[in-house]
């Protein structure tokens, strides 16, 4: 059988060793399995010709035929371009080239017939096409184009004449020596059982599709094949844990649980809280070690499920831990936990970097002699120094700030490790959340307490301020709080500082009877802290900040968010924003302030924050509009190979299915040894480039 992994690309026809070295560099291509991997990223129907007379500058693609009039070279050193005159007789359009003008003009030649193909817009009230694909009219055969695949390339590779066409023609060389089907890398029984193209016959299609339906089911075969890879490797990874450690049981319900329950309860438990409860409550009687993510938008009560947890911990003889990502919020959890449980008389005990000298020593002693029932902490109950008595289970709020090394150092801090709950204010739909967080069991927070009013969302101008601030004044007679955001990305930060320093001398200026405070990432962490305990204790009414507010404090007073240049901001880190305020009883608002000039996508964003107060829905359209993006710690959490052609966006009913599918396999023959299972074995091998740290999807 043919095997293209082991072909160097340099070989094919029409590569040789130039080539070769170019789309190693720019693409990682060097074998011809991973070219034939390379899919196009769009489709494009290449069986109409258009008249010049048509074309305007809102067509996606359009193609012409028709003859270069004459060439002109206008401008000169970088801003120097060329610029042919192409006419159909019924009209003329400028073909431009920023780069690679002496190949244009040694290749193309006018009164000679083309067929031009690119995406037309309007400069100088003229139609441009720039960098169009040109064909030899004697070379084109419209009826055999059909949809014609379009591939990625890069500038470097443009310069040299490797564009999209040449791709295609490369690709359609390698495609014509494949004689006899390629080696398949699924099992045969699964092919059939889902009905899936053969390997070699959806690899044909996606490169020369016939039909859309054809085409359809060469992208589900491939886009089958990559998801269920990685959620084989997840499902075994979850057995093979599960195997080696037993979990802690928690096997009773016990007198702090119904204590708290009944006589310390400060509202009412949603019903999704309810439910919460019970799905750890299974956990932690089932004999393996929990690994739950909890999902919940600012304000939905993770805290309390985090607490009826840890109690269910203290009441089975161990201890619980609270992680935390700032000292801010540690402290807040530490005051909020011990307002819920006084009445339990229960040892409740801080440890952050600000806990020095003989404190700290008296609550190292206390985890190690058992006395501290629960600690909450930052990163400094990962030093070594920092021992428990027994450990059952660990909560750690906000996972993204935690790395995967940091979650692994708590599971040492148990003989048998313990049981691991983690809490997130960022929705994340939940398809994506099973690939990302690999073997973690998601649960859902999806009801607000009882009580909460909806934050009224509102779109403003950059020319309205005098309007907002005259709102704000009202807020702020009524005794309320007000937040003012500012951006701070990376790539602009001088500007950025600026924006916020002038805003800041602004506010101040406008509301001189007021106490502003001003908080950014620039600041040592001991100011910030203070300028953040001075607002939530009420000493300053107004926070003018960059985005370091988006996990804060609680301040049920603050009852106004203003995000100036909101355009900037995506939609999940908008609705972690808004969050911040809607804590009190109290009606409470959120002004997104952005200039007129907005792009679609820009004005989709700020629709969605109008309309919606509900976090998922939210996370799905931010995905949609997105994708995926670089998630913080995405190869850290059970993909363990990249995804070239599936979509953790649109694909959520296939990940579902083939994460049944694994489990299934893997539920009767976790480490594969069944012959039929072999072929599965030996491709999750090959598909590690390199031995895979297991502790990654923790």
């Amino acid at each position: 059988m043919l095997d293209l992994s082991v072909r160097d690309v340099k070989y094919l026809p029409g590569v040789g060793p130039a080539r070769a070295e170019l789309l190693d560099k720019e693409l990682g291509i060097k074998s011809l399995s991973q070219l034939i991997h390379y899919y196009p990223y769009k489709y494009i129907d290449r069986s109409r010709l258009f008249q010049i007379k048509e074309v305007n500058g809102t067509m996606p693609y359009i193609q012409l035929k028709g003859r270069i009039l004459s060439f002109e070279e206008i401008g000169t050193g970088r801003v120097k371009r060329l610029v042919a005159h192409f006419s159909d007789g019924t009209g003329v359009v400028d073909l431009v080239w920023f780069q690679g003008i002496k190949f244009a003009l040694s290749k193309y030649r006018p009164n000679t017939e083309y067929v031009v193909f690119g995406k037309p817009t309007i400069f100088s009230g003229r139609v441009n096409i720039a960098h169009p694909e040109i064909d030899n009219d004697a070379n084109v055969n419209l009826s055999e184009m059909g949809m014609q695949p379009h591939y990625n390339t890069t500038e470097r590779m443009k310069k040299s004449g490797l564009n999209s066409a040449a791709i295609r023609k490369l690709i359609k060389t390698l495609l014509a020596t494949i004689v006899e089907p390629l080696p398949e890398t699924l099992p045969e029984w699964l092919i059939k059982r889902e009905k899936l193209m053969s390997l070699t016959e959806a690899l044909t299609v996606i490169h020369s599709p016939k039909t859309v339906d054809s085409l359809r089911l060469a992208q589900h075969r491939l886009k089958f094949e990559e998801l269920f890879y990685v959620q084989l490797n997840i499902c075994r990874y979850s057995a093979v844990r599960n195997r080696r450690f037993k979990g802690l049981i928690f096997s009773k319900v016990g007198n702090y649980f119904n204590r708290f329950y009944q006589e310390c309860l400060p509202f009412a438990l949603t019903e999704a809280q309810k439910r919460v409860v019970r799905e750890i409550r299974r956990d932690t009687c089932s004999g393996v070690q929990m690994n739950r993510l909890v999902q919940g938008d600012v304000g939905s009560g993770k805290t309390m499920v985090a607490l009826m947890a840890m109690l269910l911990a203290i009441d089975n003889g161990y201890q619980a831990c609270i992680m935390a990502p700032t000292e801010i919020l540690a402290e807040q959890h530490y005051a909020n936990i011990n307002s819920y449980i006084a009445k339990l008389g229960l040892n409740v005990e801080l440890l952050t970097g600000s806990v020095k000298g003989k404190r700290r020593q008296a609550v190292l002693d206390g985890l190690v002699g058992g006395s501290v029932n629960i600690l909450v902490a930052t990163h400094a109950v990962l030093e070594d120094n920092v021992q428990f008595s027994n450990l059952g289970l660990v909560v750690i709020d906000e996972q993204h700030r935690f790395g995967v090394a940091q979650r692994a150092k708590l599971w040492e801090k148990n003989s048998n490790p313990p049981h691991v709950l983690v809490m997130t204010a960022t929705p994340i739909p939940r398809t994506l959340a099973m690939t990302l967080y690999g073997d973690l069991d998601v649960s859902i927070i999806d009801e607000l307490p009882p009580g909460r009013k909806p934050v009224k969302t509102v779109h403003k101008y950059d020319t309205n301020h005098t309007d907002i601030y005259a709102f704000l004044d009202e807020e702020l007679k009524k005794g309320r709080q007000v937040y003012v955001v500012y951006p701070l990305i990376e790539e602009s930060e001088k500007i950025d500082l600026q924006n916020l320093e002038d805003g800041y001398r602004i506010v101040c200026d406008r509301f001189a009877g007021y106490n502003v405070s001003k908080v950014h990432g620039k600041m040592k962490p001991a100011e910030k802290e203070a300028e953040m305990q001075r607002f939530k204790r009420g000493e300053t009414q107004i926070m003018v900040s960059t985005t370091v507010i988006e996990v804060g404090v609680d301040v049920p007073n603050a009852s106004v968010m203003v995000i100036e240049n909101a355009e900037r901001f995506g939609l999940s880190q908008l609705h972690q924003l808004r969050g911040r305020v809607g804590r009190g009883a109290d009606q409470s608002y959120c002004i997104l302030v952005t200039s007129f000039k907005l792009s679609d996508d820009t004005r989709k964003r700020i629709d969605i924050m109008v309309d919606s107060n509900d976090g998922f829905e939210i996370a799905e359209a931010d995905l949609k509009l997105r994708g995926p993006g670089d998630i913080e710690g995405t190869q850290q959490s059970g993909i363990a190979f990249e995804l070239r052609l599936a979509n953790l966006a649109r694909d959520g009913a296939l990940i579902e299915h083939v994460r049944n599918i694994a489990k299934e396999i893997v539920a009767a023959d976790a480490d594969l040894t069944n012959p039929r299972n072999s072929l599965l074995l030996r491709e999750l091998r090959r598909l590690k480039k390199s031995p895979f740290d297991w502790s990654s999807i923790s």
